[in-house]
């Protein structure tokens, strides 16, 4: 389809029955900081807390009405379903929204609320959606697609609409979050066809980087695995229509990681008291690191906040990780000699700043391994604090990027265990339902024994769980087989310094 068609489609959607115009704002606290005018444009702000209502009310809006009679259906965890139920509710058809057996009671209720019915199926998206396209072929319903429709695609294009409206001047770049593609699709085709001078740049979770690997590789590529974090990108593949718009129309996609959407979601808080989504802060994070990575000032750049359905339990883990995301707080493993007065020379060489963790037990009577997070003002400080504490010869490692210090270790310093034989390391996702850790325990070996096991909620769909298991090397295949069969995210820790340091 060519740009023009959608130029077309765009210009004649229908959103504005269920959607607002949302507001194009500038962010003051950040645009001082990175040293550009950084522009958010609010679609958190919308009935529904997030873009999607545009798209899907769109292409329900252009239904026939024998199609409306016999009713629509959606798989979606989020976003997508409360859009869908929305515009269900505003023109008067039913809604099924089916959504995988995680998603969390307030999602579902949010939806049920507005009269949709709720299907709960699988345990994953891919799973909720392969059964709604059996019930759409079973009960003659129509389909309304997350991304990959072009209607869909020019309902959420109105949002380019509205950014080059309310901001005539020029526009240096503007960022987008991408998960299946129609958001930053729409954007990219109305934009480059008025004002092709303006940069389009994607944004993605390095862990859930299915268009980013896409592009590179010239196919559309499916993700064996994704991140859960910001679970509105989550898409393992992105949509066909999607991929030829951004394969041609996307300048640049930005990557960047937990600790970035964290710090991103403090800084939309501070500007506008606002707290988005993990997804939903994609953009602003996106548009801080290609500010910083090229050195780019004095440039207008927009970024979408495209969501705020954060679940308030999650907000505990944002915090912590903001901290980190911009660097303003140290996490180091420092040896000590056990000798009277080293432990106050350590102290000493923090100075003033503020100690925000500090982990110790007692372990060799020659040296301790002590864990410490420090509150610094930037990276180049904790690279001084680092090289001021060796020049005292203490052993210091920065841990601040290291996801097991930050995540688990930093919760259970001490847990030496010298008895543990052959014992390997593992981080894993699991979903955040009833049998979930059952599973996991009768899909292993019965020969294998779990010698550390640490979880902590973080307020999400899915827990974070580290365990340590002894495998003898005759079992490799085996365990390898093991991983395979239970199917969670994961990722291999045994070679991690931090587990070596105050773990293993």
């Amino acid at each position: 389809m060519a740009k023009t068609d959608y130029l077309e489609r765009i210009l004649n959607a229908r959103v504005y029955d269920v959607a607002i115009e949302s507001p194009l704002e500038q962010a003051p606290n950040l645009s001082k900081r990175t040293h550009n005018r950084i522009l958010l444009k609010r679609e958190d702000m919308q009935p529904v807390f997030s873009f999607k209502l545009r798209g899907a009310y769109n292409k329900m809006a252009h239904l026939k009405p024998d199609a409306l009679v016999r009713g629509v259906i959606a798989a979606s965890a989020g976003n997508h379903a409360q859009g869908v139920a929305l515009a269900a509710q505003r023109l008067g058809c039913m809604a099924t929204i089916v959504m995988p057996l995680t998603t969390p009671d307030i999602k579902i209720n949010a939806v049920r609320s507005r009269g949709a019915k709720v299907v709960l199926h699988g345990d994953s998206y891919a799973e909720a959606a392969d059964h709604a396209r059996l019930l759409e072929k079973r009960q003659g319903l129509t389909y309304v697609h997350p991304y990959d429709d072009p209607e869909v695609i020019a309902g959420q294009g109105t949002i380019a609409m509205e950014i080059l409206r309310q901001h005539p001047e020029p526009i240096d770049a503007i960022f987008v979050a991408i998960g299946g593609g129609g958001l930053i699709a729409g954007i990219a085709a109305y934009v480059k066809r008025l004002r092709p001078e303006i940069k389009i740049i994607g944004v993605q979770p390095v862990d859930s980087d299915a268009m980013y690997q896409s592009i590179k590789a010239g196919r559309r590529v499916k993700l064996a695995q994704v991140g859960l974090f910001a679970d509105g990108v989550a898409v393992k593949q992105v949509g066909k229509e999607t991929f030829r718009l951004c394969r041609t129309l996307v300048d640049e996609i930005v990557r960047v990681d937990t600790d970035a959407m964290c710090a991103a979601i403090k800084d939309v808080f501070e500007d506008t008291r606002a707290i988005l989504e993990p997804a939903g802060a994609l953009a602003i994070a996106g548009a801080k690191a290609w500010a910083a990575r090229r050195k780019v000032r004095n440039a207008t750049l927009v970024a979408v906040a495209c969501g705020a359905n954060m679940n308030f339990d999650r907000l505990r883990f944002v915090a912590e990780e903001a901290e980190l995301g911009e660097h303003r707080e140290a996490i180091l493993a420092v040896t000590i000699p056990e000798k009277p007065g080293s432990f106050k020379t350590f102290c000493e060489l923090l100075g003033p700043r503020n100690v925000t963790e500090f982990n110790y037990r007692f372990d060799d009577p020659q040296k301790a391994r002590v864990f410490v997070g420090v509150q610094v003002r930037n990276r180049q400080e904790t690279e001084q604090l680092v090289k001021a504490l060796r020049r005292k010869g203490l052993q210091t490692l920065d841990l601040s990027d290291n996801e097991l210090a930050k995540l688990h270790v930093r919760h259970m310093v001490g847990g030496h265990a010298p008895g543990a034989k052959n014992e390997i390391l593992y981080r894993f996702e699991f979903p955040e339902k009833p049998g979930a850790l059952m599973r996991f325990l009768t899909s292993m070996s019965g020969g294998w024994n779990i010698s550390l096991f640490h979880y902590r909620n973080h307020g999400a769909d899915y827990g974070r769980v580290l365990v340590g298991m002894e495998v003898p090397p005759k079992d490799k295949a085996k365990f390898k087989a093991f991983l395979a069969d239970v199917g969670y995210p994961c990722a291999d820790e045994s070679r991690n310094p931090a587990y070596r340091l105050f773990l293993s």
